[in-house]
């Protein structure tokens, strides 16, 4: 389950890394795209990650009424659950799309990175319904134990968007001229249409679930919704962290801010990749605590950790292998690298936090614990995030700072879920 979970959910960050590498190297104004593509992929992984928490409430549901033998039970909640994403991107996309401007001045975006950003925005925006329904899809496919047919489709949309970036961007002599910046966007959204259209040709042909919405609400989407909401709290307070640090970045220079998104996009790279054990935990966990098998959770929580633990170790081998590549792979500007190189080892030291929190992450998310989750993160980033950030201001710590308030942010997640999971699943063993 593992394996295509890692490859699915690395897509997402592939497609924004992609966009951000492929304009980096732009001949003219390079580094101001790639600046604007650092700023908006912030924006809209923190609109995604938001709503797209419902796949997650979506997994756990399911794979606990399976674990528990209900599974028939659940008729009609699929297809409301999907609907209910697919609504709640449309009115998150209308609320956004007319004050993009705004938005994006207040994370400290002028000139041209402004008027950039808003041209990536305003076509890319476009793709977030598909993507809501497609990690919708996603959802209820993990909860049935199923993470090859995510795989399938992720990687796809991974691999044509990589080809489109190319193609739109640079321009193919004779046949498509240059886009630049909107070419990035055009690529992205192609792809996510084409992994929407996937999602809903596998859930048709793949599965007995209808997409016909049928009334009265199912019981579980009351769950769900609590779920939901307890999780979008919580990814509110994850993706203001990280928006705080994109505006912080951004007040430093289009040259730290460039530098901050080659180092987020490898960052966030990276946590999808360890993410892949995590969802293995969160599939198997929900379906276990239907079944109350504590001892085989406990050994799933020990393994898994210890899988992402290594996962983590040969990341960073990885990046101090390849510090310097990683940087030109981005970026050719000697002063956003020389700015980059400064700062990564900061980023190679998160794995192991990464490794630790977002697999307990994902095995409490399947355990359904929304509201712990919500807590953890709110005090996260109000007691660690903030004042490590103000503090890194204060003392004019640059973009070390700012990452130096991400450590403390990704290691308070880890230590409270350890706690949380020693306090109230282990002793559930003894018994």
């Amino acid at each position: 389950m593992a394996i295509p979970a890692i490859l699915s959910g690395i897509a997402e960050p592939v497609l924004s890394s992609t966009d951000a590498a492929v304009v980096g190297n732009i001949p003219d104004y390079g580094t101001e795209s790639l600046a604007a593509v650092g700023i908006v992929g912030s924006f809209l992984s923190m609109l995604i990650w938001i709503l797209a928490q419902s796949r997650s409430a979506i997994s756990a549901i399911v794979s606990q009424n399976l674990g528990a033998g209900k599974i028939k039970e659940l008729n009609n909640f699929p297809a409301q659950a999907i609907y209910f994403n697919i609504a709640l991107s449309i009115i998150v996309l209308l609320s956004t799309y007319y004050f993009v401007e705004e938005i994006f001045g207040l994370l400290n975006a002028e000139g041209i990175i402004l008027e950039y950003s808003i041209d990536y925005y305003n076509i890319r925006v476009w793709g977030f319904p598909l993507t809501l329904f497609t990690f919708a899809v996603f959802g209820l496919f993990r909860g049935l134990q199923n993470t090859f047919w995510p795989m399938t489709i992720a990687t796809t949309g991974a691999v044509v968007n990589i080809g489109l970036d190319f193609a739109l961007v640079y321009g193919i002599e004779d046949y498509i001229a240059p886009m630049g910046i909107k070419g990035a966007a055009w690529a992205s959204l192609i792809s996510q249409a084409i992994m929407a259209l996937m999602a809903l040709i596998f859930i048709l042909r793949k599965t007995d679930v209808s997409l016909r919405l049928r009334f009265p609400l199912h019981p579980e989407i009351s769950r769900l919704v609590q779920m939901s909401i307890n999780l979008f709290i919580r990814s509110i307070a994850l993706n203001a962290a990280l928006m705080l640090a994109v505006r912080e970045a951004t007040g430093l220079g289009k040259e730290y801010i460039a530098a901050h998104a080659i180092a987020i996009n490898i960052w966030l790279f990276s946590a999808f990749f360890v993410d892949g054990y995590g969802a293995a935990g969160n599939i198997l966990g929900g379906k276990l605590l239907g079944e109350k098998d504590y001892t085989t959770l406990w050994k799933l929580t020990r393994r898994v950790n210890l899988y992402n633990l290594f996962v983590a170790g040969v990341l960073v081998l990885v990046g101090l292998l390849f510090y310097k590549q990683l940087g030109l792979l981005f970026n050719k500007d000697a002063e956003v690298l020389a700015i980059f190189y400064g700062m990564f080892f900061m980023v190679l030291i998160s794995q192991p936090l990464n490794a630790l929190g977002f697999t307990l992450d994902a095995i409490f998310k399947g355990l359904g614990e929304m509201r712990y989750l919500r807590n953890v993160l709110l005090g996260a980033t109000i007691i660690g995030f903030v004042p490590v950030l103000f503090l890194a201001r204060y003392m004019d710590w640059g973009l070390t700072g700012i990452w130096m308030a991400i450590l403390v942010w990704v290691a308070y997640r880890a230590v409270a879920l350890i706690i949380k999971y020693r306090n109230k699943y282990l002793p559930l063993v003894e018994k």
